[in-house]
């Protein structure tokens, strides 16, 4: 992601969330955050997929990851997730770690494909709803399964 691919990511986040960023918040992350780590997912030169993650310390930290509507269930979340997680091993992280609505139950459902667990819940988390977040962590992932799912 560059700050050339901004008014995509906004109009995808737009598109996917009830909740979006600002764009000031993407604009940092790219520019300022060192901890971050920024890709957006190309198919026939249009982004239809985006994802930051943040690597602090040993933890690789899932922060908005979102897939264009009409271009759902094709695996492009899958492989989002396989190359951003790939990306933090390889430069240090141990572990992952997200936040999820609870309804999410399609994200959900790919997470724990990726091995992630459910560790708790933040109660009322999202502002629009009040809908709580499951939160969920991964021990110890096999770069070498992550390879395959890429």
């Amino acid at each position: 992601m560059t700050i050339n691919d901004l008014e995509e990511v906004i109009q995808l986040d737009h598109a996917s969330f009830s909740l979006p960023w600002p764009e000031s918040s993407f604009r940092f992350e790219i520019e300022e955050n060192e901890c971050s780590r920024c890709w957006v997912a190309l198919l026939d030169q249009k982004i239809v997929g985006i994802m930051v993650a943040w690597l602090i310390v040993d933890e690789i930290h899932i922060a908005t990851f979102a897939v264009d509507p009409a271009y759902r269930r094709q695996g492009i979340a899958q492989k989002l997730l396989a190359h951003t997680l790939i990306n933090g091993l390889k430069s240090g992280g141990e572990k992952g770690f997200l936040e999820v609505r609870e309804g999410n139950l399609p994200a959900r459902s790919l997470y724990e494909k990726f091995g992630f667990e459910n560790i708790g819940i933040r109660k009322k988390y999202y502002k629009d709803n009040g809908e709580n977040a499951v939160m969920m962590n991964l021990e110890n992932p096999d770069i070498d399964r992550l390879e395959s799912l890429r």
